[in-house]
């Protein structure tokens, strides 16, 4: 019990931490280039679903880490929604209903299928960096920190899941750990030299994070 106390602790210490620097750059610089508005929404989905799933089964570290990382996600689309002159409300929205389906199906299915539904925004709000990682001119607005803490946040939360039993934060985990892992790699070998494979032009919120 004790190794499971400081695992979760240390997952909750971590995943409380993420979002801070995008946080404070965001409203240092007032700009949202190279963020992606829906990686954000998909955050904000996350957020409130684990809180809810970390009450069902009375896990105080899941609950803690969700519930503050509200504290950085929420006004970070309360400033993307107004740099971008959209409607708070409307940003939101998307968020809400994802986060209803993702309770919806934890309530009537249980731990394993929701883990399995929130693999979904969990994966989609990295994989807006995966793409900019993969077709961007240049990464140097990347924070290699946060790239390893997302990794090591994962690794932490996927031994939790394991010493626990609990399959919903075992298949989640693995598959955002996976996809983190790749984000990472891919930061390192960009440095090292390598091209972009494609490069991004849609007009709209590049679908790259910035948390330096």
């Amino acid at each position: 019990m004790f190794t499971v106390e400081v695992v979760g602790w240390a997952a909750t210490l971590i995943g409380t931490l993420l979002g801070l620097p995008q946080a404070v750059r965001l409203a240092r610089t007032r700009s949202v280039e190279g963020l992606s508005l829906t990686a954000w929404q998909a955050v904000l989905a996350v957020n409130v679903g684990w809180t809810q799933h970390g009450l069902r089964i009375g896990q105080a570290p899941m609950i803690l880490t969700s519930a503050l990382s509200l504290c950085s996600t929420v006004p970070i689309l309360i400033m993307m929604s107004r740099t971008l002159n959209r409607s708070f409300l409307r940003v939101m929205l998307p968020s809400l209903i994802a986060a209803a389906g993702m309770i919806a199906i934890d309530r009537g299915l249980g731990t394993a299928a929701y883990g399995t539904a929130a693999v979904l925004p969990a994966v989609l709000a990295n994989l807006g960096l995966s793409v900019a990682l993969v077709g961007a001119p240049r990464v140097v607005g990347v924070s290699a920190l946060y790239l390893f803490l997302g990794v090591v946040n994962q690794a932490l939360w996927l031994t939790w899941a394991v010493l626990i039993s609990d399959a919903g934060t075992v298949i989640a985990a693995a598959a955002t750990g996976t996809v983190a892992a790749f984000n990472l790699g891919w930061w390192l070998a960009r440095l090292a030299g390598l091209s972009p494979l494609f490069v991004t032009t849609d007009r709209g919120p590049r679908v790259a994070l910035d948390p330096s």
